[in-house]
């Protein structure tokens, strides 16, 4: 099964490579074609909520759309809510995370290679397959929803054979098909048990300075794997200075955040309903990321420097808003550049009644933005949540760890070293530079920060000495950085760094 372990393209139903890593670090981000709505039956599968999520799924695999993205307008379109709304995303989330998982389970109990099964047929299976292994769904409405689902959309051939296999996966135990696939002690095992190809479980590894093959570092790789294939809850981050977390948490019937005072956790429910994230005072952004905007606004600066601060890769604009409500208290404004026209357009949105100025443009070429008139002698504090591969977000972004690859990683270094060494110019002497990723790829974090610090003579200061509330989770494994996972903290696996420039 080592082709489950390191590969992505299967996953797709046997599509070609694309030229991925030049895609993502032109522009800062992947471009996707946009999802085009497929044509089915006009009765559907006669199951509203599978009819949406087959359809997410379809436009996954044919059209390489992003899940999280597609899914919400889909439920909107249908007018699914309530516990339909959250049946449909377990299923949806579900089968996009675990895809590589019951793929291997599904080439062993079809006796078929992936590459050789209809596309419709094998997204009805990895469907059918999720609701048998991972839920408590009746393993007959499993199979016959799946079989109905083939038929619908115009796969009707095929219905027999989908039928076979998954009544042959519910003649055993969910373990016993795990263990059939992955039956060892080794990586590829670990990983493909907890929904990881082999590469993505290295990178936790040696992010994570533990041996994979001793007990201790294989229990800790492990338990890193499972937070990572577990669905996350709601974080709500309340906007600095409008409303406190207390009060978010008593509004929604929330839990206060354990590390940041304006967080609250949300277990179940709709985030866009509640007043205040309506009202602007609040907004859905993972504790993680409310970290980094705490390290922007606090760590020291010189006194008499301009009250001017730039967030060199806005889009779409959490963070913008979350500095930028603490910039407001401050007298100072914040100047947000972004590449992408559309990201720039959503950080206007996002920061409405807040002082930031939005700009389009690269962020390695400041002086070539015309609208930007950069303060004399530089920003006081500086941004850079700079393009990553996005490792450190997979719980929210389910079918990513299957199409994401190993040479996705160097082009974004280069970008994000260019990024940096810019922000770091944009800095005014007595400045500080905040520098994150969503991802934990020693290459994308500390790799990026040193080598940059060495080439410019920047200070790398200790950014753990500015975050007291991590100290309980033993910050000082990690100083002077700060890297979050979600097995530790139950955020997002972010990192952040702080440097100073040199005079």
């Amino acid at each position: 099964m080592a082709g489950f372990r390191a590969r992505s393209e299967s996953a797709r139903g046997g599509e070609g490579k694309s030229n991925r890593a030049s895609n993502r670090a032109k522009g800062y981000q992947q471009r996707r074609p946009e999802h085009k709505q497929r044509k089915s039956r006009a009765r559907g599968s006669g199951d509203k909520v599978r009819d949406v999520v087959f359809s997410v799924l379809r436009a996954v695999t044919a059209d390489e759309a992003f899940g999280n993205l597609v899914l919400p307008k889909a439920l909107r379109e249908a007018g699914i809510k309530g516990r339909d709304a959250a049946f449909a995303t377990e299923l949806t989330y579900g089968t996009l995370r675990a895809r590589g998982l019951l793929d291997a389970i599904i080439e062993d109990a079809a006796g078929r290679k992936i590459e050789k099964i209809d596309s419709v047929a094998l997204d009805a299976l990895r469907l059918g397959a999720y609701q048998i292994l991972r839920t408590r769904v009746e393993d007959h409405a499993a199979v016959n929803t799946s079989v109905e689902l083939v038929k619908a959309h115009g796969a009707g051939q095929a219905s027999g054979f989908v039928n076979g296999v998954l009544r042959g996966l519910t003649r055993k135990k969910p373990q016993t098909w795990i263990e059939r696939v992955a039956p060892g002690d080794g990586l590829a095992d670990m990983a493909l048990r907890n929904s990881h190809p082999e590469w993505i479980a290295e990178v936790f590894a040696e992010a994570l300075g533990v041996d994979a093959a001793s007990d201790p570092g294989r229990a800790e790789l492990e338990r890193a794997l499972v937070a990572d294939d577990t669905r996350p809850i709601v974080h709500l981050a309340a906007r600095p200075g409008q409303i406190s977390g207390e009060e978010l948490a008593l509004i929604t019937g929330g839990t206060e955040g354990k590390y940041s005072p304006y967080a609250v956790y949300l277990d179940e429910g709709a985030p866009g309903e509640i007043a205040p994230v309506r009202e602007g005072m609040a907004s859905v952004q993972d504790e993680g990321s409310q970290l980094i905007g705490l390290a922007t606004t606090r760590v020291p600066v010189a006194d008499g420097l301009p009250a001017r601060w730039l967030d060199l890769c806005a889009g779409p604009g959490g963070k913008t808003a979350f500095i930028a409500s603490v910039a407001m208290s401050e007298q100072a404004t914040v100047d947000a550049v972004e590449i992408a026209e559309h990201r720039a357009a959503l950080i206007e949105q996002t920061v409405r009644d807040l002082p930031v100025n939005v700009h389009v443009g690269d962020g390695r070429s400041l002086e070539a933005i015309r609208s930007l008139e950069a303060p004399k002698g530089g920003f006081a504090r500086v941004l850079i949540d700079a393009p990553c591969s996005g490792l450190g977000a997979l719980r929210r972004r389910p079918e990513a760890r299957w199409t994401k690859d190993p040479d996705d990683i160097a082009p974004l270094v280069t970008l994000q070293r260019e990024l940096l060494v810019a922000g770091l110019e944009a800095t005014a002497p007595g400045g500080v530079v905040i520098y994150s990723t969503c991802s934990p790829h020693p290459k994308e974090t500390s790799g990026v920060v040193r080598s940059v610090a060495a080439r410019t003579g920047a200070e790398i200061l200790d950014v753990t000495e500015f975050l007291p509330e991590l100290a309980e989770t033993n910050t000082a494994r990690t100083a002077p950085f700060v890297q979050l996972w979600p097995h530790i903290h139950g955020t997002d696996a972010m990192f952040f760094a702080a440097l100073r420039p040199a005079n």
